[in-house]
């Protein structure tokens, strides 16, 4: 007996506003061709690529990207050498293009200690199109939920010993905003690809209630029709945010 056809992807239906992707299995990718894993980090740029037009086109208002986490820094020294010239090279090429097509970038995680040009490179997409509504572009870069949330207790602290804030006085609302995310809207739908079944420290406090997809691919393989795959399943799944169900289509 034959499978069922797959259901058309139908963009006018419900498209979650923010999708964050963990981008997982360059190195995998390039081990199973017998490629260096320089070629499975650069073909992974070229997925995030079609995944930033894709995104864009469907209609997606925010698309994070779990880009360099802070535990990334522990693999060897050539290939953080790579990650990093791909960085350059991607915001160097593509900037032009985001800004064009009404992209928002935006960076979070831990700026200091970074490399001076990569800095300024961060600085530049961030300034260049901080007027642009389309979509927004999160780059979760040198990042860590854990380290993120440390963050904001430190500020709190710091506010409270400066008789800004009365600490009896702090609540969720206070962390979330000393957040990297505080203007931001909570993920509704984490994907990751390459099979594995975790979160990895990426945006602990907002994906409390976030929907996950986890598919088999590896990351250089993503394009727009394993993005519809992602958000066909959303679709599929009831929210209950600790409630009653709000089911994710009309």
């Amino acid at each position: 007996m034959s499978s069922p056809a797959p259901t058309p992807f139908a963009a006018s239906l419900d498209v979650p506003v923010h999708i964050a992707i963990i981008m997982d299995g360059n190195g995998r990718w390039a081990s199973a061709r017998g490629l260096p894993r320089r070629e499975g980090h650069r073909r992974g740029v070229e997925a995030l690529r079609r995944t930033v037009r894709a995104a864009r086109e469907i209609g997606v208002k925010v698309l994070t990207i779990y880009s360099f986490s802070s535990e990334n820094w522990s693999r060897p020294a050539k290939e953080i050498s790579d990650l990093m010239g791909l960085l350059k090279l991607f915001i160097r090429k593509d900037l032009a293009e985001l800004h064009s097509n009404g992209v928002r970038v935006r960076v979070i995680g831990e700026r200091a200690g970074l490399d001076p040009e990569v800095l300024s490179l961060l600085k530049e997409a961030e300034e260049l199109t901080k007027n642009n509504e389309r979509t927004t572009l999160v780059v979760a870069f040198n990042y860590g939920g854990r380290q993120e949330i440390t963050r904001a207790a430190r500020k709190l602290a710091a506010d409270a010993v400066a008789g800004i804030i009365d600490p009896a006085e702090i609540d969720m609302a206070a962390i979330q905003s000393r957040l990297d995310t505080a203007d931001l809207p909570d993920p509704d739908l984490v994907i990751r690809t390459s099979g594995e079944q975790r979160i990895s420290n990426f945006l602990l406090w907002q994906a409390a209630y976030a929907e996950f997809v986890f598919l088999p691919i590896y990351w250089p393989d993503f394009d727009q029709a394993a993005l519809e795959e992602a958000i066909n399943e959303y679709r599929r799944r009831e929210r209950r945010f600790g409630g009653v169900t709000v089911r994710t289509a009309s």
